[in-house]
Formats: C-alpha cells, sequence, structure tokens
C-alpha cells in the first residue's frame, strides 16, 4: 500500500504561510485537490501567485472561529471540487501566557483559535464525508489530521496556553477518531517540535542564540523543514495510514526522549 492522495480534494487551513502552505503545496504536487484556507486573503494570493489558477488549486479566505465562514468554506469547497476526502486542520497561533496577570487573555485566544475552530470544522466536513459515502458499504470515507505540539505534553510557563490548547486538540482528536469510527472516518494528528514555521522564523530573527538553544535540545540536532512535516501528515491522509486512527504522531526530532521542561518548545 502505497501513501497516495493522487485524485483525493483536501482542505488546508493556515495555509497562506509555513507549514500549512508547504503542506498544501506538498499534496498539490502529490495529485491531490487542495483548498487552501486562510485569514490573510493578500497572503494567500501572493504565495499561490500563477499556480492559482491551476484546476486542482482554489483558496478561501476568512476566520474560521466564525460558523458562517466555515459553512462558507465547505461551500466553496464543494463548488470548486464537488467532494472532500481529506481534512488539514493546520491554522494556529501561539501567544506567550502570564499565568498570574488576571487581564491575560491568552488561553481563551488559544481555546478559541487552536481548538474550537478545529473542532467546529471537524464536525462539518465530517458531516459531509457521510453524506457523501451514502450507499456505500465499505472503504475508506475521509481522514481528519490536525497539527498539534509537544508542548502539549512539556512544561513551559510562558507557553501555559498554547500547552494547554494543544493538549486538548490532542483528547479531541482521540475522542473524534471514536466517535468518527463507525462512519469509517479517521482522526489522527501530528505532534511537531521545531519545524520552521512563519513564527519560529520570527523567534530566531528577535533572538540570536534560540537556534543554538532548540539544536543542543534535539538528539537530530537541527530543526525540521515544513516538507518533513507534509511527509508526516501526508500518511495519515493517505489510505496507506487506513488502520491508524486516534494517534498522536510525534515529529520532534527526538526533543521528547530528553528530560528538561524549560527547553524550548516549539
Amino acid at each position: 500500500m502505497t501513501f497516495s492522495i493522487d485524485g483525493k480534494t483536501a482542505i488546508v487551513t493556515g495555509a497562506a504561510n509555513g507549514i500549512g502552505l508547504a503542506i498544501g503545496r506538498h499534496f498539490v504536487d502529490h495529485g491531490a485537490n487542495v483548498m487552501f484556507a486562510d485569514m490573510d486573503e493578500a497572503r494567500l494570493a501572493h504565495e499561490l501567485g500563477d499556480r492559482a489558477s491551476e484546476d486542482n488549486i482554489a483558496y478561501f479566505a476568512g476566520d474560521l472561529r466564525e460558523r458562517l465562514t466555515i459553512a462558507n468554506l465547505l461551500s466553496a469547497t464543494i463548488d470548486a471540487f464537488d467532494r472532500v476526502d481529506i481534512l488539514i486542520n493546520g491554522s494556529r497561533q501561539v501567544l506567550l501566557t502570564d499565568p498570574l496577570d488576571p487581564d491575560d487573555t491568552s488561553l481563551e485566544t488559544l481555546l478559541d483559535q487552536n481548538l474550537m475552530a478545529s473542532y467546529r470544522l471537524s464536525q462539518l466536513i465530517a458531516k459531509r464525508m457521510i453524506k457523501q459515502a451514502e450507499g456505500k458499504d465499505e472503504g475508506p470515507v475521509g481522514s481528519i489530521v490536525n497539527l498539534s505540539s509537544i508542548a502539549a505534553r512539556r512544561t513551559h510557563s510562558e507557553l501555559l496556553g498554547y500547552s494547554v490548547s494543544t493538549a486538548a486538540l490532542d483528547q479531541m482528536t482521540r475522542s473524534m477518531a471514536v466517535a468518527l469510527s463507525p462512519y469509517r472516518i479517521r482522526v489522527n494528528a501530528v505532534a511537531f517540535g521545531s519545524v520552521m514555521s512563519a513564527s519560529l522564523k520570527q523567534s530566531l530573527k528577535d533572538n540570536t542564540t534560540y537556534r543554538s538553544d532548540i539544536e543542543d535540545h534535539t538528539p537530530l540536532s537541527r530543526i525540521a523543514s515544513p516538507g518533513e512535516l507534509a511527509d508526516a501528515v501526508q500518511y495519515l491522509a493517505s489510505d496507506g495510514s487506513g488502520f491508524v486512527t486516534g494517534q498522536i504522531l510525534t515529529v520532534d526530532g527526538g526533543r521528547t526522549l530528553l528530560d528538561p521542561v524549560e527547553a524550548p518548545a516549539h
């Protein structure tokens, strides 16, 4: 069994830059129809450039924390490609948290962005996948892949909100995997360590010692490329992982094998 996604239709959120953009491009290059979704329409148009006119590429801009926007995203995908087989919940945000500041709203913000938006979109897309499979008694129906983080099981006080939101996303992944298994929809997540995302690039610019800190606490001694994460996501999205559901696949260069709790976690 190969990890082919050729001919399948995928929605990728958080697709205007960094990891989400890399996953979307990777899927297109491997034969999938891809709806690139993000809040930043100008960035989407810029990054896709002339490729936006290709038959297997479409894009949608809007705030996926809004229920109407989620419904419009699904409608746009069906208009463009007639169906949806794969959902990649890649829209995520990283904010620092002050645990002693009662006015700090980062936890609420990150739960809404990193958890609830993915939850609501997964519900809606799962219903569409089930509808598409009516009359089909066997075979895969759909795959949902959530982008999580090893911060979910590390302890870093400044990342309290991010850690809590990704830990909740991991549990959502497991719970939805059980709930959707009767419909032959698989739900998994990729928990990644240091990948060269847009936010990490900015952090490296702001802190000249950050790269060496990360590399020193990663057994493979480097930062992953977005393409390496895209390979892992493709595996979980493809029928080649057809007996895999409810799993959190760790892609971190061995970071979680080490003990220091204050090591950089994203």
